[in-house]
């Protein structure tokens, strides 16, 4: 073989390695087949809307919007009486060491209480039960933890002579107290035209309930429920969806979310604590032992701490605890925050013109001093 030959041969060899080791995406597709494309990456799919929360009307039938008005039908107030009851809930001289008033437990700037276990009274003393909002309490089944006062007008009458609270040693004092502030015995006069001696301890409270029957608090879930299905967020909506359905509605319900019928506490499971027998101490049958006035949810989230005690200063907590002890189902973290959130919801408007303390009367000369003793 010539020079000229070999250099030929190795030249062929060396085209065919080439042609053998081309990449084979580029090497010509077989007759009657396609080259397949190179792969591209997906498209992330467009990530889900969450589902609106749904909730069925026909089970809002378990609550009613508040009335706009909790004035008594057989008595009607007159504007003066409601004027002189504004004034006697601010009245620190209902009091023995005239140091205590009807808005010092019951803040009207704090949607009702004084955010406090126990309120404090006479000689610093505290009560052994947590003060309620005043805010909605005259639509009530009854007054106090324990519904040992009927109406609003009769409550008034106790915390001024209770020795814990205010302290004044009897009727009498009341009286002679309003009597000597010239103010007041015009005003008594006004608010109970043709009453030969208006000023009276019954004529108090009858006008201090009068005032108390202007605080209501409508809000966002009476919008709701009028069909503005706007008035509440989504996670509202879903809230009050978990809310009925653990069946807080069972003791939950009407105009106040509560404040209609007594339960006991502890219906499913033992109460932990169980020092306070609740309506017991009134009627003293053991069948009432335990059971306490439902409290109304309007507000709540503005209202603690919770329970008669004021044992629980967390909402989520006392929303947990409520399931446990009365329902006997236990909650998911979501689903407390969840109905918490519709809690929320439950805040009403305040009535701002009727918050702001009113303009006292001056004492008379023979105004009895303050007594701490």
């Amino acid at each position: 073989m010539t020079t000229t030959q070999l250099s030929r041969l190795i030249a062929a060899s060396f085209s065919c390695a080439l042609a053998c080791g081309k990449p084979a995406e580029d090497a010509p597709a077989a007759k009657g087949t396609e080259r397949a494309k190179p792969t591209q990456p997906a498209e992330p799919a467009p990530a889900a809307k969450p589902a609106k929360p749904v909730v069925d009307r026909a089970m809002l039938a378990a609550f009613k919007p508040l009335p706009a008005d909790l004035s008594r039908t057989d008595k009607p107030a007159s504007s003066a009486q409601i004027a002189l009851g504004r004034q006697l809930y601010h009245e620190a001289r209902l009091s023995k060491n005239h140091d205590v008033s009807c808005n010092s437990c019951h803040l009207l700037d704090k949607f009702g209480v004084d955010g406090d276990k126990t309120s404090m009274g006479h000689r610093k003393q505290r009560g052994d039960r947590n003060s309620p909002t005043v805010y909605n309490a005259a639509g009530h089944i009854a007054q106090f933890w324990d519904g040992r006062a009927a109406t609003i007008e009769e409550q008034a009458k106790g915390p001024v002579l209770n020795p814990v609270e205010m302290a004044m040693p009897d009727e009498a004092a009341v009286v002679a107290v309003l009597k000597s502030i010239p103010g007041y015995v015009e005003a008594f006069g006004q608010a109970f035209p043709g009453e030969a001696d208006p000023v009276t301890y019954d004529n108090m409270a009858h006008a201090i309930g009068a005032f108390e029957r202007k605080l209501v608090t409508p809000g966002r879930f009476d919008t709701y429920l009028a069909g503005d299905e706007t008035a509440l967020s989504d996670a509202e909506k879903q809230g009050l969806a978990v809310f009925l359905s653990t069946g807080c509605t069972t003791c939950h319900a009407g105009a106040y979310l509560g404040g209609h019928m007594y339960q006991k506490l502890g219906l499913v499971k033992a109460w932990p604590h169980q020092e306070d027998p609740g309506r017991f101490k009134v009627t003293k049958s053991e069948s009432d032992r335990m059971f306490f006035k439902v409290p109304s949810l309007r507000n709540v989230a503005k209202t603690g701490p919770y329970f008669h005690d004021g044992s629980v200063t967390d909402l989520g907590e006392a929303v947990a605890m409520m399931a446990e002890y009365q329902l006997g189902r236990t909650l998911s973290a979501d689903d407390t925050k969840s109905i918490v959130a519709f809690l929320g919801a439950l805040t009403g408007e305040v009535p701002q013109d009727l918050v702001a303390p009113p303009k006292l009367p001056a004492s008379g000369p023979n105004t009895p001093k303050p007594d701490a003793s």
